[in-house]
């Protein structure tokens, strides 16, 4: 038994821990939990827990359905909202087969797997979101439409404010569980809010993103209100995203970082942004997967929808933030397109095999976009050479499914069903009348 093991029996035992709950999503990135007893855990280290992978979304086909979750115990922290008497911990799990090889259906081997190529390259992939949600009065299951919590704005102070007091009690109980905070606000559109999290490795930060979201919906149902990730709530009003800061390090040196180059952007970084937008398509099923991501998008609102970068450009799809002069580590590139409902796992996979793509095929970086995207004619950024990103799930899905980088980066397994449940999403959403329709067209046809 290693070290970070009986640290965690013995943390069991001195905080009287009855319960621990094994974490791991399935391939939409839904949070699965299962509670085991605290006898139990030696045992979870050793050999994991047997579950029946047919019941979970992407694992297994019926006739290879025993799997295995073995908890991970780097990853080991109390859960603040259950109680302290008696006390429940969480720690997320790696999935494996009967036989002790890896799951080729777990998203969290699927990044670790994209880690690894990474790591044979000298590179460690750096990440740091910045994640927007809605607080509402109350959840679709109330039956009514969805009403802000507010009608504040972008940086708004709100004297008593219930958004400040959210983010407070948000922010107070994921900093309890370790994972570091640097800014909260409230956003643009009314009950819209932003916390950032503090730079990390790309696999602790989704591990911290899936903690996140599900602190988040709990301190909300605490305070009678309800939080959701859904990239486009209200069509007047912008939509969240999840802005990622991203860079390479070799060792302790930022591979981004060139004194006198251009934005103080080294090769490796201009490459890296060059593999980002050369595959900015073919990953964009994955980092805006549902079907309302791309109301977002398209919806105005600084949502970038076209593949371009830019330094102060917040219509780019990425974007180079400005340099810090005495702060060469700081120098990174922010991807403005993906949303936090994605599976985060399999978002910074291939947002990192887009990348690195770029960096071992040595691609050049485009011109720089300075101007609106937005703002200029269909003829103008054909003139400029400015390719859109998908504008529905539909288009990402014809685009991915012929992506070799993707396949390769997911996997056969995962790539395949991802494909088939989004296209089942696609025919489903296709297939409905909306009140749009009703409203344009009854009266009149």
């Amino acid at each position: 038994m290693d070290r970070q093991q009986e640290f965690v029996l013995r943390t069991i035992e001195e905080r009287d821990i009855r319960f621990v709950r094994l974490w791991f999503t399935d391939v939409l990135g839904t949070l699965k939990s299962v509670a085991i007893a605290p006898a139990e855990l030696e045992g979870a280290f050793a050999e994991g827990i047997g579950f029946d992978g047919s019941a979970i979304e992407g694992f297994a086909r019926i006739y290879e359905a025993d799997m295995l979750a073995k908890p991970d115990p780097a990853t080991f922290q109390v859960l603040p909202w259950r109680g302290e008497n008696p006390a429940t911990a969480r720690m997320f799990c790696d999935i494996s087969l009967p036989d002790g090889s890896p799951s080729i259906a777990d998203p969290r081997r699927v990044l670790q797997r994209a880690l690894g190529k990474a790591s044979e390259a000298g590179f460690t992939f750096y990440t740091h979101p910045e994640i927007e949600f809605f607080l509402l009065k109350s959840g679709a299951q109330s039956g009514h439409s969805p009403e802000p919590i507010d009608h504040a704005g972008y940086f708004d102070h709100v004297a008593g404010g219930s958004g400040q007091d959210f983010r407070r009690a948000a922010i107070t109980m994921l900093e309890s569980m370790g994972i570091s905070v640097e800014f909260s606000h409230h956003e643009g559109a009314p009950g819209q809010n932003e916390i950032d999290l503090r730079y990390a490795d790309a696999l602790t930060t989704a591990d911290n993103i899936m903690t996140f979201r599900t602190v988040v919906k709990e301190v909300a149902l605490e305070r009678g209100i309800y939080a959701t990730f859904m990239p486009k709530v209200f069509a007047e009003y912008p939509g969240s995203g999840m802005h990622t800061h991203m860079s390479l390090f070799e060792g302790d040196t930022n591979a981004f970082y060139e004194a006198g180059a251009p934005y103080q952007l080294s090769r490796t970084a201009r490459q890296f942004i060059a593999g980002l937008l050369r595959h900015g398509a073919e990953i964009t099923a994955v980092t805006n997967q549902w079907v309302n991501s791309y109301k977002r998008l398209w919806g105005g609102g600084e949502a970038p929808a076209y593949l371009t970068w830019g330094h102060n450009n917040r219509s780019a799809m990425v974007r180079v933030p400005m340099y810090k002069p005495s702060k060469g580590n700081s120098t990174r590139v922010e991807v403005r397109s993906m949303d936090a409902a994605c599976n985060p796992y399999l978002a910074y996979a291939v947002l990192l095999a887009a990348g690195l793509k770029g960096v071992t095929e040595g691609y050049e970086l485009p011109p720089e976009t300075e101007d609106d995207v937005w703002s200029l004619t269909a003829s103008e950024r054909r003139a400029m050479g400015i390719e859109p990103l998908p504008a529905s799930l539909s288009e990402a899905i014809a685009v991915m499914e012929r992506s070799e980088l993707v396949a390769e980066t997911l996997g056969e397994h995962v790539f395949d069903f991802f494909l088939r449940n989004k296209r089942a999403e696609w025919d489903d959403y296709r297939n409905q009348v909306t009140p749009f329709e009703l409203g344009r067209y009854l009266p009149r046809l």
